[in-house]
């Protein structure tokens, strides 16, 4: 069925002059007035992004396709039209052609060192020198790779890098000549210098963020991915470690004390920031909404933290926005959501490829 879309139109452009969008019967957007179309007034948002979630990962790990697929649903009803899958353990492509889905960017399987992620995860690299062989494997199928960057090592009983340096840069070239980017887990400080260094093209979380890595992030335009509603597990994850790894969670406390002063000077810095829940990770998943709150709240105020999880995203993620031909992947919500952020809570219409998902 045509639509006719009328009202303001939040693309980054800085018009807030209300507009006219057409969606054609096949789900594209068009400027062509289209007869008997139906119209929905409104401020018109492309689909918000999902930057950094996991369609395939439940509390116990894996999960079935099917599950996997309730998941996507979940976050596209929430407006997330669009996610960067950081991980996965399964593989969703058989869940593309369902048209309640998410369009999925992928970064394939976690890669980490035996016994450091998450058992069940991750592709598990015995030697080093491996890993760019691995990476150069994933980035022939996804346009990006997810490294754990640190995790708790047993030995030490607290956070500690995975890889070396060296390992890193011929890692990052790898993928590179395939056309894809890295990204990688990283909670505390040590493996940042290296990581950035190397060349990698985001940060995950990025709680161990210090003067030094911040200006590195700006000088080379790394982005980052805060994930700032679960930094708040952070607390629960210093609990479980308990008294088996007390320097674990004594770090962890601090980082999470200091996670909003860090973001925060990371946005003053000038780094890309971008909106992720990490839903499956610790998160349910459908709340993109919560996330957009929370860089507004920590420094990106309203209209950038908007911007972090739609607009700009997409460009991010060379992704289309609203431009003519696009897929009606589109968010109308009632008011001006810069003015008030919780009118995403809720929408008149969220159109992936023109169909209502409402």
């Amino acid at each position: 069925m045509p639509l006719h879309l009328h009202g303001p139109v939040l693309d980054g452009s800085g018009d807030d002059e209300p507009r006219d969008l057409w969606v054609t019967a096949d789900g594209l957007l068009g400027h062509e007035p289209i007869a008997g179309a139906v119209r929905i007034d409104g401020w018109i948002l492309p689909g918000l992004v999902d930057a950094h979630c996991h369609v395939g990962i439940g509390p116990d790990g894996p999960v079935e396709l099917e599950e996997a697929r309730a998941q996507g649903h979940t976050d596209a009803a929430a407006g997330a039209l669009l996610v960067r899958d950081c991980g996965s353990p399964i593989d969703t492509r058989p869940l593309d052609d369902d048209p309640a889905m998410p369009e999925i960017v992928r970064a394939g399987r976690h890669i980490a060192r035996p016994k450091r992620y998450i058992r069940g995860l991750p592709i598990d690299v015995e030697d080093p020198a491996e890993l760019p062989r691995l990476v150069g494997e994933q980035a022939r199928h996804n346009p990006w790779v997810k490294l754990v960057g640190d995790w708790i090592d047993r030995d030490e009983g607290d956070l500690a890098p995975l890889w070396p340096d060296d390992v890193l840069t011929a890692a990052m070239d790898a993928a590179h000549a395939h056309g894809a980017r890295v990204t990688a887990h990283v909670f505390g400080e040590r493996a940042l210098p290296g990581l950035i260094g190397a060349g990698i093209d985001c940060i995950e979380h990025g709680t161990g963020l210090t003067d030094e890595t911040i200006a590195m992030m700006a000088a080379r335009g790394t982005a980052l991915v805060p994930t700032l509603i679960n930094v708040e597990n952070f607390p629960g994850f210093a609990d479980a470690a308990g008294e088996k790894f007390p320097a674990y969670g004594t770090h962890m406390r601090a980082l999470y004390t200091r996670a909003r002063r860090t973001i925060g000077d990371a946005i003053d810095a000038g780094i890309p920031v971008y909106a992720g829940t990490d839903a499956g990770g610790g998160i349910v998943h459908g709340r993109i909404v919560d996330e957009i709150a929370a860089l507004a709240d920590v420094g990106l105020g309203p209209a950038r933290a908007l911007a972090a999880a739609s607009s700009a995203a997409r460009r991010w993620l060379n992704r289309s926005d609203l431009e003519p031909g696009a897929p009606a992947d589109v968010v109308v919500v009632p008011d001006d959501p810069r003015a008030d952020l919780t009118v995403l809570r809720r929408p008149v219409a969220v159109l992936r490829r023109g169909r209502s998902l409402g």
